[in-house]
């Protein structure tokens, strides 16, 4: 035994063919199962896809690195929850590609920013945080005033298809519409067909310029339906344990 210990650690080439095997069988152990196990993120009522609008608003907030300074991750801890509300389900990401939960708090977290502020703070507040906070070290985003691009929208729905999450050919075909249907752009449309594909959605001229729809319509539309889809009133612990 341990003449054959010694050919292996002289060896680097066989050392690290053995160190990829071992790994390998360890990893495929612990991540195989989790495939087959339909529990392993609970479901709860009430999420639902990102509308086109606020996927937009996310790929922005994603491109702005929001992330680095905001988790959206409520720790079951009490401090956290009296702060903030309701821990964080793992269910209320299972949208999200990738999952925004962040790892350091600059400011606060945003699982359950959503309905917390009106829009017009929320424009202000991203123009300039320190009108609203004086002791903000958030950066300024006024040139998120400027038009929002979406005459792709239905790609972005297809590609997110692509990675699970549950798009119709009818969310699709309408990317486009629903997007301006929700930023307020097309006031006499019906919102009924909108609403029923996603349910919850807040309607509006989310920033103030009803003849445009602008990259802070999108933002603000992404953080305004932040934990706001599920009915946590209804949410039993006991259910969501595996």
């Amino acid at each position: 035994m341990k003449f054959s210990h010694a050919i292996i650690e002289k060896n680097v080439i066989l050392m690290a063919v053995l160190t990829l095997i071992t790994v390998s069988i360890g990893g495929l152990v612990q991540i195989v199962p989790l495939f087959t196990v339909e529990t392993t993120i609970e479901r709860v009522d009430g999420v639902r896809p990102y509308s086109p609008l606020e996927l937009a608003g996310r790929n922005i907030y994603i491109r702005e690195g929001c992330y680095t300074c905001h988790s959206q991750q409520i720790r079951t801890f009490k401090d956290e929850v009296e702060r903030y509300g309701h821990y964080s389900l793992a269910a209320e990401s299972m949208y999200d590609h990738p999952f925004q939960w962040g790892s350091k708090r600059t400011g606060p977290d945003l699982a359950r920013v959503g309905g917390k502020y009106s829009n017009d703070w929320h424009v202000a507040h991203l123009n300039d945080p320190r009108a609203l906070v004086p002791e903000s070290i958030m950066p300024a985003y006024p040139f998120l005033n400027r038009p929002l691009t979406f005459d792709d929208m239905d790609r972005h729905l297809q590609a997110n298809r692509t990675v699970g999450v549950p798009y119709t050919d009818e969310m699709v075909a309408n990317a486009v519409k629903d997007l301006r249907i929700q930023a307020g752009a097309l006031p006499d449309e019906d919102t009924d067909a909108f609403l029923a594909r996603y349910p919850k959605a807040h309607l509006g001229d989310f920033d103030g310029k009803p003849n445009e729809v602008t990259e802070m319509d999108a933002l603000v539309a992404y953080l305004q339906m932040l934990g706001t889809l599920v009915d946590f009133t209804q949410i039993n612990p006991d259910d969501l344990k595996q």
